[in-house]
């Protein structure tokens, strides 16, 4: 049995899901339960998870899975007392213990729920999915439906971005260069440097930013190196953020802003191409083209700079954040996309991985997000601040545990005679431009 202590008061509801979940994993449920009847199971000292509404059941009897489980939380029907992240993590593994039991254990909890369920005269129509949920047609990858799937995640609202991320309005992984500091700004100051660093950033070095966000490195990599910037989004909030950053800044002598899909840019010569956590929204089977073009872009000897996420296990993006986070997005493994770049012709020179980064950075996030949350469910709506909530206490707690991971992967266009331009010292013994240590 669990070392935590274990309670009950009467029966009821929760007394019957209880005896439900311990009959399936042979243990006490892995939080404690408050149900809408007043009634209380489950292990004390740690989270509650709080059953608001009976429509809950039918619901997971139409989803016996974590995606009915999200549905419940985003609309109300289930609400969590305590660190989120902690009852995240106690209910995954209890789901997969419950998803590896016995057949037999796994039928009596079916019957059980089902029979709670009749008794409650739950047993009903399919309930409607929330209304935060992605709803896109046409072919995956299709122009018109990327833009769409753009729009729903990027073009949420600036200003929640603005409540989220760091001033810089960085939203990717940061590089906690220092770990003496708690300073999402500085920490993603960090990262900004470390990528001109890797590209070689110089004065007036043409710099393509792919997917550009709200402008971080291309501003950074235009105010502190001097580059020469064009950067691409497909978001018109974005574009519309940066066009602003640029004019505020006095940087318009550098950075050339377009609103244009990647598939459109031309060859160019760039001395440094950069896509930090874009590759994601390019889809299983665009990636190689999205590879190749890169390399076209590049000069001779220019530099690429992929910042990417992935995902071993299971590749894709998975059901929530398909539904209700970035429709379309896959992650796959790091070694696929590695391998794709090599074939588009481009050397893979580094890979640093950040896993540990992306961690740490999503919980100042998630910080934030609760410090401004009247202000957020004012903009977004209730349903969309829960997704958010949900999405990034469920994604620290993947980076956490290893299913999820995030690396920068440096690469070069060689030259005709092989050259990379890349000397020993870049490789031997390179300066950390966060730290200034060897």
């Amino acid at each position: 049995m669990t070392a935590l202590a274990t309670s009950r008061r009467g029966g009821g509801v929760a007394g019957r899901l209880a005896d439900l979940a311990s009959a399936a994993i042979d243990d006490a449920p892995p939080v404690r339960l408050r149900a809408w009847d007043g009634s209380e199971a489950g292990p004390t000292g740690g989270p509650v998870l709080i059953l608001r509404d009976p429509a809950l059941l039918r619901r997971l009897l139409w989803h016996p899975n974590e995606l009915g489980l999200t549905q419940a939380y985003i609309v109300g029907e289930i609400d969590v007392e305590g660190d989120l992240g902690v009852a995240l993590r106690r209910m995954r593994r209890e789901v997969d213990r419950i998803r590896h039991a016995p057949l037999r254990a796994r039928t009596r909890l079916g019957l059980g729920a089902t029979s709670l369920v009749l008794r409650m005269g739950m047993l009903g129509r399919r309930p409607a999915s929330p209304a935060a949920q992605a709803t896109l047609t046409g072919d995956e990858h299709s122009r018109v439906r990327d833009e769409a799937a753009i729009a729903f995640h990027y073009d949420l609202s600036n200003a929640f971005y603005q409540l989220v991320l760091d001033p810089s309005m960085a939203y990717s992984c940061a590089y906690w260069s220092d770990a003496r500091t708690d300073d999402l700004a500085a920490a993603q100051q960090a990262k900004l440097e470390l990528i001109c660093f890797k590209l070689g950033l110089r004065p007036g070095a043409r710099l393509l930013d792919v997917g550009c966000g709200w402008g971080a490195l291309a501003c950074h990599a235009a105010q502190h190196h001097g580059a020469r910037v064009t950067a691409v989004t497909i978001s018109r909030q974005q574009h519309a953020f940066v066009a602003e950053r640029i004019a505020a800044h006095g940087l318009g002598h550098l950075v050339d802003l377009r609103l244009q899909d990647h598939r459109d840019l031309t060859s160019d010569a760039y001395d440094a191409v950069a896509a930090v956590e874009m590759g994601e929204h390019v889809g299983a089977a665009g990636y190689a083209g999205f590879a190749a073009r890169l390399h076209d872009l590049l000069r001779s000897g220019g530099r690429l700079l992929i910042q990417q996420m992935s995902r071993s296990r299971r590749p894709g993006g998975g059901a929530f954040i398909e539904a209700y986070i970035a429709p379309d997005m896959y992650m796959r493994p790091l070694g696929e996309t590695v391998s794709l770049l090599q074939t588009a012709g481009l050397e893979v020179r580094d890979v640093q991985a950040m896993r540990e980064h992306y961690t740490r950075t999503i919980r100042h996030w998630a910080a934030n997000l609760e410090d401004h949350w009247a202000a957020a469910v004012a903009l977004v709506g209730v349903q969309r601040a829960r997704v958010w909530r949900l999405y990034l206490a469920g994604s620290a707690l993947a980076f956490e545990e290893g299913r999820m991971g995030v690396d920068q992967i440096l690469a070069v266009r060689p030259t005709a005679d092989g050259s990379s331009g890349f000397r020993l010292l870049d490789q031997a013994g390179r300066r950390n431009p966060g730290t200034g240590a060897s």
